[in-house]
Protein backbone atom coordinates (compact mmCIF):
# COMPACT_ATOMS: atom_id res chain seq x y z
CA UNK A 1 0.00 0.00 0.00
CA UNK A 2 1.12 3.46 -1.11
CA UNK A 3 1.95 5.81 2.13
CA UNK A 4 0.92 9.63 1.28
CA UNK A 5 4.04 12.09 1.44
CA UNK A 6 4.31 15.52 1.72
CA UNK A 7 7.18 17.79 0.81
CA UNK A 8 7.77 21.03 1.97
CA UNK A 9 10.30 23.06 -0.07
CA UNK A 10 9.66 21.01 -3.04
CA UNK A 11 11.31 23.55 -5.71
CA UNK A 12 14.71 23.60 -3.45
CA UNK A 13 17.72 20.79 -3.92
CA UNK A 14 16.39 18.00 -1.66
CA UNK A 15 12.98 18.64 -2.82
CA UNK A 16 13.83 18.35 -6.04
CA UNK A 17 15.95 15.57 -5.86
CA UNK A 18 13.23 13.88 -3.93
CA UNK A 19 10.82 14.28 -6.53
CA UNK A 20 12.94 12.91 -8.84
CA UNK A 21 13.15 9.59 -7.05
CA UNK A 22 9.37 9.61 -6.40
CA UNK A 23 8.99 10.26 -10.34
CA UNK A 24 10.66 6.84 -10.56
CA UNK A 25 9.44 4.97 -8.04
CA UNK A 26 5.65 6.10 -8.12
CA UNK A 27 4.62 2.87 -6.58
CA UNK A 28 5.95 3.84 -3.48
CA UNK A 29 4.05 6.88 -2.22
CA UNK A 30 1.03 9.19 -3.30
CA UNK A 31 2.34 12.60 -3.36
CA UNK A 32 -0.02 15.01 -1.70
CA UNK A 33 1.34 18.14 -1.12
CA UNK A 34 4.00 20.49 -2.17
CA UNK A 35 5.64 23.76 -0.91
CA UNK A 36 7.72 26.78 -2.28
CA UNK A 37 9.08 30.33 -1.00
CA UNK A 38 9.21 32.02 -3.44
CA UNK A 39 9.38 30.01 -6.89
CA UNK A 40 6.30 29.67 -7.70
CA UNK A 41 6.78 28.86 -11.31
CA UNK A 42 9.02 25.64 -10.43
CA UNK A 43 6.27 25.00 -8.09
CA UNK A 44 3.01 25.12 -10.29
CA UNK A 45 5.75 23.30 -12.59
CA UNK A 46 6.03 20.28 -10.01
CA UNK A 47 2.18 20.64 -9.38
CA UNK A 48 0.76 20.28 -12.51
CA UNK A 49 2.75 17.13 -13.17
CA UNK A 50 2.42 15.22 -9.60
CA UNK A 51 -1.63 16.94 -8.84
CA UNK A 52 -1.11 16.99 -5.24
CA UNK A 53 -4.42 18.24 -3.28
CA UNK A 54 -2.68 20.70 -1.41
CA UNK A 55 -0.49 23.36 -2.32
CA UNK A 56 1.30 26.02 -0.23
CA UNK A 57 3.51 29.24 -1.65
CA UNK A 58 4.63 31.08 1.12
CA UNK A 59 5.35 34.43 -0.38
CA UNK A 60 2.14 35.61 -1.52
CA UNK A 61 3.01 38.45 -3.99
CA UNK A 62 3.39 35.99 -7.05
CA UNK A 63 -0.68 34.27 -6.23
CA UNK A 64 -2.65 35.47 -9.22
CA UNK A 65 0.59 34.42 -11.63
CA UNK A 66 0.95 31.36 -9.67
CA UNK A 67 -3.05 29.93 -9.69
CA UNK A 68 -2.67 30.91 -13.29
CA UNK A 69 -0.01 28.49 -14.06
CA UNK A 70 -2.02 25.47 -12.65
CA UNK A 71 -3.87 23.42 -15.26
CA UNK A 72 -5.66 21.57 -12.42
CA UNK A 73 -7.72 22.82 -9.37
CA UNK A 74 -6.16 21.13 -6.31
CA UNK A 75 -8.47 20.84 -2.69
CA UNK A 76 -6.54 23.57 -1.07
CA UNK A 77 -3.82 26.08 -1.72
CA UNK A 78 -2.18 27.56 1.12
CA UNK A 79 -0.22 30.84 1.53
CA UNK A 80 2.26 32.65 4.10
CA UNK A 81 4.49 30.89 6.27
CA UNK A 82 1.08 29.34 8.62
CA UNK A 83 0.58 27.87 5.84
CA UNK A 84 3.48 25.09 6.36
CA UNK A 85 2.51 25.03 10.35
CA UNK A 86 -1.13 24.39 9.82
CA UNK A 87 -0.59 21.44 6.67
CA UNK A 88 1.90 20.34 9.56
CA UNK A 89 -0.39 20.17 11.80
CA UNK A 90 -3.73 19.41 10.17
CA UNK A 91 -3.01 17.88 7.08
CA UNK A 92 -3.90 14.41 5.74
CA UNK A 93 -0.32 12.54 4.89
CA UNK A 94 2.04 9.74 6.32
CA UNK A 95 5.29 10.99 5.92
CA UNK A 96 6.37 14.66 5.99
CA UNK A 97 9.90 15.76 4.01
CA UNK A 98 10.77 18.63 5.73
CA UNK A 99 13.73 20.24 3.45
CA UNK A 100 13.04 23.79 4.36
CA UNK A 101 16.05 26.11 4.86
CA UNK A 102 16.81 27.81 8.05
CA UNK A 103 14.16 27.60 11.56
CA UNK A 104 11.36 28.45 9.46
CA UNK A 105 11.04 24.48 9.60
CA UNK A 106 11.35 23.79 13.07
CA UNK A 107 7.48 24.36 13.79
CA UNK A 108 6.37 22.22 10.53
CA UNK A 109 9.12 19.79 12.30
CA UNK A 110 7.28 19.99 15.74
CA UNK A 111 3.75 19.68 14.76
CA UNK A 112 4.41 16.48 12.68
CA UNK A 113 6.01 14.79 15.30
CA UNK A 114 3.11 16.09 18.02
CA UNK A 115 0.93 14.08 15.46
CA UNK A 116 2.60 11.29 15.49
CA UNK A 117 3.33 11.29 11.96
CA UNK A 118 7.20 10.18 10.39
CA UNK A 119 9.75 13.20 9.23
CA UNK A 120 12.70 12.80 6.94
CA UNK A 121 14.15 15.42 8.17
CA UNK A 122 16.79 17.58 6.11
CA UNK A 123 15.40 20.89 8.08
CA UNK A 124 18.84 20.73 10.24
CA UNK A 125 17.81 24.25 12.36
CA UNK A 126 14.89 21.87 13.86
CA UNK A 127 17.17 20.03 15.71
CA UNK A 128 19.73 22.96 16.22
CA UNK A 129 17.32 25.06 17.66
CA UNK A 130 14.25 22.66 19.00
CA UNK A 131 16.33 19.48 19.60
CA UNK A 132 15.46 19.44 23.19
CA UNK A 133 11.87 20.17 22.57
CA UNK A 134 11.90 17.18 20.05
CA UNK A 135 13.30 14.81 21.45
CA UNK A 136 10.59 14.82 24.26
CA UNK A 137 7.99 14.23 21.63
CA UNK A 138 6.47 10.29 21.78
CA UNK A 139 7.15 10.42 18.12
CA UNK A 140 10.96 11.05 17.96
CA UNK A 141 11.71 8.33 20.85
CA UNK A 142 10.35 5.56 19.20
CA UNK A 143 12.22 6.47 16.08
CA UNK A 144 10.05 8.70 13.41
CA UNK A 145 12.69 10.54 12.84
CA UNK A 146 14.74 10.02 9.87
CA UNK A 147 17.66 11.95 9.21
CA UNK A 148 18.25 13.23 5.22
CA UNK A 149 21.61 14.80 5.70
CA UNK A 150 23.94 12.55 3.73
CA UNK A 151 26.40 12.79 7.65
CA UNK A 152 23.46 11.74 10.09
CA UNK A 153 21.92 9.16 7.43
CA UNK A 154 25.57 7.63 7.14
CA UNK A 155 25.67 7.44 11.29
CA UNK A 156 22.19 6.15 11.29
CA UNK A 157 23.39 3.36 8.83
CA UNK A 158 26.37 2.36 10.76
CA UNK A 159 24.25 1.59 13.87
CA UNK A 160 21.17 -0.37 12.80
CA UNK A 161 21.87 -3.49 14.71
CA UNK A 162 23.86 -2.04 17.63
CA UNK A 163 23.33 -0.65 21.15
CA UNK A 164 23.88 3.22 21.48
CA UNK A 165 25.21 2.58 25.08
CA UNK A 166 28.24 0.60 22.99
CA UNK A 167 29.30 4.37 20.97
CA UNK A 168 32.24 5.43 21.99
CA UNK A 169 32.63 8.12 19.65
CA UNK A 170 31.22 9.59 16.22
CA UNK A 171 33.26 10.70 13.80
CA UNK A 172 31.62 13.44 11.60
CA UNK A 173 33.21 14.01 8.37
CA UNK A 174 33.90 17.33 5.88
CA UNK A 175 34.89 18.04 2.79
CA UNK A 176 36.35 21.33 4.20
CA UNK A 177 35.11 23.04 1.58
CA UNK A 178 36.89 25.76 -0.98
CA UNK A 179 39.21 26.83 1.94
CA UNK A 180 40.47 24.16 3.29
CA UNK A 181 43.30 24.53 2.48
CA UNK A 182 43.53 28.81 2.95
CA UNK A 183 45.76 30.36 5.73
CA UNK A 184 44.42 32.93 7.84
CA UNK A 185 45.07 36.36 5.99
CA UNK A 186 43.51 34.40 2.60
CA UNK A 187 40.52 34.23 4.74
CA UNK A 188 40.20 37.72 4.86
CA UNK A 189 40.11 38.29 1.03
CA UNK A 190 37.31 35.71 0.01
CA UNK A 191 34.16 36.88 -2.36
CA UNK A 192 30.89 35.82 -2.86
CA UNK A 193 31.60 33.93 -5.64
CA UNK A 194 34.68 32.26 -4.17
CA UNK A 195 32.53 30.89 -1.36
CA UNK A 196 29.86 29.64 -3.71
CA UNK A 197 31.70 27.09 -5.23
CA UNK A 198 31.92 24.04 -3.62
CA UNK A 199 34.17 21.07 -4.92
CA UNK A 200 32.41 18.43 -4.12
CA UNK A 201 28.52 18.99 -3.31
CA UNK A 202 25.79 21.01 -5.18
CA UNK A 203 23.11 22.66 -2.61
CA UNK A 204 21.60 26.34 -2.04
CA UNK A 205 23.47 29.32 -1.24
CA UNK A 206 23.00 28.96 2.23
CA UNK A 207 24.11 25.63 3.12
CA UNK A 208 26.86 26.26 0.55
CA UNK A 209 28.21 29.16 2.87
CA UNK A 210 27.54 26.97 5.88
CA UNK A 211 29.26 24.29 4.58
CA UNK A 212 32.45 26.96 3.39
CA UNK A 213 33.22 28.28 6.92
CA UNK A 214 32.05 24.36 8.61
CA UNK A 215 29.34 26.32 10.24
CA UNK A 216 27.46 23.87 8.52
CA UNK A 217 29.41 20.98 10.49
CA UNK A 218 28.84 23.02 13.94
CA UNK A 219 24.66 22.89 13.12
CA UNK A 220 25.51 19.09 12.32
CA UNK A 221 27.31 18.21 15.56
CA UNK A 222 24.49 19.74 17.42
CA UNK A 223 21.97 17.52 15.31
CA UNK A 224 24.22 14.77 15.96
CA UNK A 225 23.96 14.99 19.71
CA UNK A 226 19.83 15.39 20.06
CA UNK A 227 19.64 12.22 17.23
CA UNK A 228 22.04 9.71 18.90
CA UNK A 229 21.91 11.14 22.03
CA UNK A 230 25.52 11.33 22.64
CA UNK A 231 27.48 14.32 24.20
CA UNK A 232 29.17 17.12 21.94
CA UNK A 233 32.96 15.59 23.55
CA UNK A 234 32.13 12.51 21.37
CA UNK A 235 31.37 14.13 18.35
CA UNK A 236 34.73 14.92 16.37
CA UNK A 237 34.62 16.65 13.28
CA UNK A 238 37.65 15.75 10.73
CA UNK A 239 38.45 16.91 6.82
CA UNK A 240 37.85 14.18 4.47
CA UNK A 241 38.23 15.98 0.76
CA UNK A 242 36.80 13.09 -1.24
CA UNK A 243 33.67 13.31 0.85
CA UNK A 244 33.17 9.98 -0.20
CA UNK A 245 32.80 8.90 3.94
CA UNK A 246 30.12 10.47 5.36
CA UNK A 247 30.71 9.53 9.12
CA UNK A 248 32.63 6.87 11.29
CA UNK A 249 31.07 5.36 14.34
CA UNK A 250 33.79 4.23 16.85
CA UNK A 251 32.62 1.16 19.42
CA UNK A 252 33.74 0.59 22.56
CA UNK A 253 35.74 -2.67 21.35
CA UNK A 254 37.60 -0.23 19.57
CA UNK A 255 36.23 -1.62 16.15
CA UNK A 256 34.86 1.39 13.27
CA UNK A 257 31.90 1.48 11.14
CA UNK A 258 32.22 4.16 8.07
CA UNK A 259 28.88 4.18 5.32
CA UNK A 260 30.96 5.28 1.82
CA UNK A 261 29.28 6.38 -1.53
CA UNK A 262 29.94 8.96 -3.97
CA UNK A 263 28.66 12.63 -2.86
CA UNK A 264 25.32 12.07 -4.20
CA UNK A 265 22.00 13.01 -1.87
CA UNK A 266 19.99 10.97 -3.82
CA UNK A 267 21.05 7.99 -1.39
CA UNK A 268 20.19 9.51 1.89
CA UNK A 269 17.09 10.93 0.92
CA UNK A 270 16.24 7.55 -0.49
CA UNK A 271 17.05 6.02 2.66
CA UNK A 272 15.20 8.55 4.96
CA UNK A 273 11.97 7.93 2.46
CA UNK A 274 12.02 4.12 2.45
CA UNK A 275 13.47 3.46 5.86
CA UNK A 276 14.52 0.68 7.39
CA UNK A 277 13.88 -0.62 3.85
CA UNK A 278 16.37 -0.70 0.96
CA UNK A 279 14.63 -0.07 -2.48
CA UNK A 280 16.72 -0.35 -5.46
CA UNK A 281 17.53 2.35 -7.34
CA UNK A 282 20.25 3.34 -10.16
CA UNK A 283 22.42 5.69 -8.11
CA UNK A 284 26.47 6.07 -8.69
CA UNK A 285 28.39 4.01 -6.77
CA UNK A 286 32.64 3.62 -6.19
CA UNK A 287 34.34 2.42 -8.77
CA UNK A 288 37.10 -0.06 -7.53
CA UNK A 289 38.55 -0.92 -10.58
CA UNK A 290 40.53 2.48 -10.47
CA UNK A 291 42.97 3.66 -7.65
CA UNK A 292 41.83 6.06 -5.59
CA UNK A 293 42.71 8.22 -2.44
CA UNK A 294 40.65 8.60 0.72
CA UNK A 295 42.76 11.35 3.03
CA UNK A 296 41.85 12.76 6.59
CA UNK A 297 43.16 16.13 8.21
CA UNK A 298 42.29 17.45 11.70
CA UNK A 299 40.30 20.77 11.52
CA UNK A 300 42.02 23.87 12.36
CA UNK A 301 39.75 25.65 14.64
CA UNK A 302 41.16 29.37 14.57
CA UNK A 303 40.68 28.85 10.85
CA UNK A 304 37.20 27.79 11.24
CA UNK A 305 35.76 29.96 14.19
CA UNK A 306 32.22 29.17 13.42
CA UNK A 307 32.59 25.72 13.92
CA UNK A 308 34.25 26.27 17.60
CA UNK A 309 31.35 28.70 18.34
CA UNK A 310 28.78 25.70 17.52
CA UNK A 311 30.15 22.99 19.39
CA UNK A 312 30.56 25.31 22.42
CA UNK A 313 26.91 26.28 22.07
CA UNK A 314 26.06 22.94 22.13
CA UNK A 315 27.87 22.28 25.24
CA UNK A 316 25.78 24.96 26.98
CA UNK A 317 22.57 23.93 25.54
CA UNK A 318 19.09 25.93 26.33
CA UNK A 319 18.72 28.54 24.15
CA UNK A 320 22.46 29.21 22.51
CA UNK A 321 22.26 27.30 19.66
CA UNK A 322 18.94 29.08 18.90
CA UNK A 323 21.29 32.26 18.87
CA UNK A 324 24.10 30.63 17.42
CA UNK A 325 21.56 30.12 14.40
CA UNK A 326 19.91 32.81 14.08
CA UNK A 327 22.95 35.24 14.01
CA UNK A 328 24.31 32.62 11.58
CA UNK A 329 21.53 32.84 9.09
CA UNK A 330 21.56 36.66 9.11
CA UNK A 331 25.44 36.77 8.64
CA UNK A 332 25.21 34.80 5.84
CA UNK A 333 22.34 36.79 4.02
CA UNK A 334 24.39 39.82 4.67
CA UNK A 335 27.09 38.42 3.17
CA UNK A 336 25.80 37.12 0.00
CA UNK A 337 24.48 40.75 -0.09
CA UNK A 338 27.49 41.60 -0.17
CA UNK A 339 27.19 44.10 2.89
CA UNK A 340 29.83 42.45 5.26
CA UNK A 341 33.08 40.16 4.66
CA UNK A 342 33.44 37.10 4.47
CA UNK A 343 35.00 37.03 8.21
CA UNK A 344 32.64 39.09 9.53
CA UNK A 345 30.26 36.16 9.58
CA UNK A 346 31.83 34.72 12.19
CA UNK A 347 32.15 37.83 14.14
CA UNK A 348 28.09 38.16 14.27
CA UNK A 349 27.55 34.84 15.46
CA UNK A 350 30.54 35.65 18.55
CA UNK A 351 29.01 38.72 19.55
CA UNK A 352 25.27 37.67 19.33
CA UNK A 353 26.43 34.71 21.67
CA UNK A 354 27.84 37.50 24.23
CA UNK A 355 24.89 39.95 24.28
CA UNK A 356 21.48 38.18 23.40
CA UNK A 357 20.32 37.14 27.16
CA UNK A 358 18.64 33.54 26.81
CA UNK A 359 17.96 32.34 30.77
CA UNK A 360 13.96 32.26 29.95
CA UNK A 361 12.17 28.70 30.16
CA UNK A 362 12.79 26.41 27.31
CA UNK A 363 9.51 26.31 25.02
CA UNK A 364 8.71 27.12 21.33
CA UNK A 365 7.18 30.46 22.33
CA UNK A 366 10.00 31.49 23.65
CA UNK A 367 12.39 29.92 20.91
CA UNK A 368 10.55 32.64 18.80
CA UNK A 369 11.10 35.29 21.31
CA UNK A 370 14.90 34.74 21.05
CA UNK A 371 15.43 34.13 17.33
CA UNK A 372 13.68 37.78 16.80
CA UNK A 373 15.61 39.22 18.68
CA UNK A 374 19.03 37.83 18.01
CA UNK A 375 18.20 38.45 14.28
CA UNK A 376 17.40 41.87 14.99
CA UNK A 377 20.51 42.26 17.02
CA UNK A 378 22.19 40.57 13.95
CA UNK A 379 21.35 42.92 11.68
CA UNK A 380 22.40 46.05 13.75
CA UNK A 381 26.49 44.52 13.81
CA UNK A 382 28.94 46.35 11.59
CA UNK A 383 27.01 48.73 10.17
Amino acid sequence: MKESIAILGSTGSIGTQALEILEEKDQLFDIVALSANNNYHLLAKQANQFRPDHIILVNQKHRLEFENLLSYKPKYISYGSSGLNDFALNGDYDLLLNSLVGFAGFMSTYNALKRDKKVALANKESLVVGGQLISETDAFKSGKLIPVDSEHSAMLQCLVGEKSEDIQKIVITASGGPFRDFSIDQMGEITVEDALKHPNWSMGDKITIDSSTMMNKGLEIIEAKWLFNIDVDRIEPVIHPQSVIHSIVEFKDGSSKAQLGPPDMKVPILYALTYPDRVEFPNQTLDYSEAFNLNFYPVNLKQFPGLKLAMNAAKEGGYAPAVLNAANEIAVNRFLKKEIRYIDISLIIEKSLETIERDKVLDPQALFEIDKQTRNYANTLLR
